[in-house]
């Protein structure tokens, strides 16, 4: 690590001297490093278009971003960019303080959202789908706007196991968030360079860095959502099997279509026996 207090970003310039702090840092350093060239993240000329939203994930993709760029390993041109959505107490200064301070190139957008989703979501439903989909759309918008290949989100390994079973258990579909995929209009990449790191990692990561964390309050104070329920099952099965949502994830990068039930993706009717 480039740590020489004259040649380290200043992203990471209190970062704590522990061994078991340094010890996270790399492993999850690392494990970014493992998405971006397994899944092909990095073409040439490219600029991204880092959300932050202020939480735990954002901020920890936000610093190994700029880690993996101070070191060289990533060249790519980052903008870090908040969609404020317009929620009611929402610290719109925290942000562009911090990116300032931390000499990062920054966006800072307000689009007040949160009027559309709370007067289209009927009382009682959860505002999840709505308000991914407008913010979604904004970000595409203003990467655009900034001329980037790519937006970048914080997804980590929990959220792809969580949705995962999502649709699994709602859905009646295999699938799950992706750690590279085409927008619908074909003109942008979506990238979770965090797709292997836990999310444990990323809150251990945050609260070491001490970055200042902006809870979503739109979400998180609606009891019941499947994401929640989903998360205690798998809390549940770590519990009592540790290393279990490890093993389940590596089970995503090992499918076996032979060994499912979709003929869209293997010929059953076309196997034949070998006659002896």
């Amino acid at each position: 690590m480039l740590d020489d207090a004259n040649d380290i970003h200043p992203l990471f310039a209190n970062a704590p001297s522990t061994t078991e702090f340094k010890k996270l840092r790399k492993r999850i350093v690392r494990l970014a490093r493992e998405a971006v060239e397994q899944y092909g993240m990095v073409t040439r000329d490219q600029k991204w278009l880092v959300c932050l939203s202020g939480g735990k994930d954002s901020y920890t993709l936000l610093a190994v971003l700029h880690e993996l760029k101070w070191r060289g390993l990533l060249p790519v041109e980052l903008l870090a960019c908040n969609l404020d959505q317009g929620q009611p107490g929402f610290p719109a200064t925290v942000l562009p303080e911090f990116l300032s301070r931390m000499q990062v190139p920054h966006r800072i957008e307000y689009q007040d959202t949160y009027s559309i989703v709370t007067d289209k979501v009927p009382a009682g439903r959860t505002y999840c789908a709505l308000c991914s989909r407008l913010r979604r759309g904004n970000l595409y918008r203003i990467a655009r706007e900034e001329g980037c290949s790519a937006v970048v989100l914080g997804h980590h390994r929990d959220d792809i196991l969580e949705t995962f079973f999502m649709n699994l258990f709602h859905g009646g579909r295999l699938a799950t968030m992706p750690p590279k995929l085409v927008n619908e209009e074909g003109d942008l990449f979506v990238l979770r360079p965090l797709a292997h790191v836990a999310e444990a990692d990323c809150a251990k990561f945050a609260a070491a860095m001490n970055y200042p964390i902006i809870p979503c309050d739109l979400c998180g104070s609606q009891d019941g959502l499947q994401r929640q329920q989903v998360k205690a099952i798998l809390d549940g099965w770590e519990k009592n099997s540790p290393g279990r949502r490890q093993v389940m994830f590596r089970a995503l990068m090992n499918a076996r279509p032979s060994h499912l039930l979709d003929p869209a993706l293997f010929d059953f009717a076309g196997l034949e026996r070998h006659s002896g």
